[in-house]
């Protein structure tokens, strides 16, 4: 299309809804998907889970993994593709998902979520589900490994800037969904799993202290061994 007819359709002029179908399967869609989509603006998405459902979706390491990566924008055959769940295993978590309220299941059989991406899970359910099943991934890693890409930090902060800190993590958690989906348009079929994690804690300086007192008491008798420093 040319820029002057866009503009056209975009002033309300000459776009019928024949035209508005042929645009809605070039994409994928029908034209009641984007009705739907209409319907519930960005602004509108559930910014954090309710209890009930993160106690739905702990109960099931499958289906909270699913909900997550299409939260992310990966489609549901793509995900059924690289974990090989059989079709009917699929459809059934999906229905589970949309009985609890967290994707919605259009006609062209995409999915939408109904919770914002940028949510910060932070309620105990899944918090639980990652202490047993996914921490053990970042912890048991070769940081020795050139391959395993990592920055740590230790640094001292008010309050405030604690504060910062966490809106900062968060803001990253979104950056990173923003990177996928920009990947996902240049590099759809060579993209591969990762896995990120961003963590902020006060340190427990008590051990650090111990083992410096220990190692400045050890230097200490070693030099003293060696007689007087002249």
């Amino acid at each position: 299309m040319g820029e002057a007819t866009v503009k056209r359709w975009l002033a309300g002029k000459g776009l019928t809804v024949d035209r508005l179908e042929r645009i809605a399967r070039l994409c994928g869609l029908v034209l009641g998907d984007l009705a739907r989509e209409a319907e519930q603006a960005a602004g509108d998405l559930a910014q954090e889970l309710t209890l009930a459902q993160e106690k739905a979706l702990s109960t099931n390491i499958f289906l909270s993994f699913l909900f997550m990566a299409l939260l992310g924008g990966i489609a549901p055959d793509e995900i059924a593709a690289d974990f090989h769940v059989p079709g009917a295993a699929m459809e059934a978590a999906l229905d589970r998902l949309e009985r609890l309220a967290l994707i919605d299941r259009l006609k062209s059989g995409r999915v939408r979520p109904l919770v914002d991406r940028a949510l910060v899970f932070r309620k105990q359910p899944l918090r639980a589900l990652f202490e047993a099943h996914m921490k053990h991934t970042f912890f048991e890693l070769d940081y020795a490994d050139p391959d395993t890409i990592y920055t740590a930090d230790t640094i001292k902060l008010s309050a405030a800037g604690a504060a910062q800190l966490a809106e900062l993590i968060e803001r990253h958690h979104l950056e990173v969904q923003q990177m996928a989906d920009r990947d996902l348009l240049q590099h759809a079929g060579s993209r591969a799993w990762y896995g990120t994690l961003s963590v902020m804690r006060q340190l427990d300086l008590g051990p650090l202290r111990a083992d410096g007192v220990r190692a400045w008491s050890e230097a200490i008798g070693a030099e003293g061994a060696k007689g007087p420093v002249r």
